[in-house]
C-alpha cells in the first residue's frame, strides 16, 4: 500500500513542477508581448505628438503670416473710413448743413 502512495505523490509532485514549468513559460511570453506591444504603441504615440506639433506650428504660421496681415488692412480700411467720414461731417457743417 505505501509504494502505491509514493507512485501517486510522485505523479502530484510531477504535476506540480509541469504547472509551474508551463505558468512561468506563459509568463514569460506574456511579458515579451507586453514589451513589444510597448515599443510599437510607443512609437505610434512619438509619430502622433511629431504630427500634433507640426500642425501646432502650421496653424501658428497661418496664424502670423496670414491672418494678422488681413486683421491691418482691415484696420487701414477702417480708418481711412473714419478719416472720409470725419472730412465730410467738416465739409457739411461749413457748407450750413446740420443733420
Amino acid at each position: 500500500m505505501e509504494g502505491r502512495l509514493m507512485d501517486i505523490s510522485w505523479f502530484r509532485d510531477l504535476a506540480i513542477i509541469i504547472l509551474v514549468l508551463v505558468g512561468t513559460g506563459a509568463l514569460i511570453v506574456i511579458a515579451v508581448i507586453q514589451f513589444l506591444l510597448y515599443r510599437r504603441i510607443k512609437y505610434i504615440l512619438d509619430s502622433v505628438k511629431t504630427v500634433a506639433k507640426t500642425a501646432q506650428q502650421i496653424s501658428s504660421y497661418v496664424g502670423d503670416e496670414v491672418v494678422k496681415p488681413v486683421i491691418q488692412i482691415a484696420a487701414v480700411v477702417q480708418g481711412i473710413r473714419q478719416g472720409i467720414d470725419s472730412v465730410s461731417k467738416i465739409f457739411r457743417k461749413k457748407g450750413g448743413r446740420d443733420e
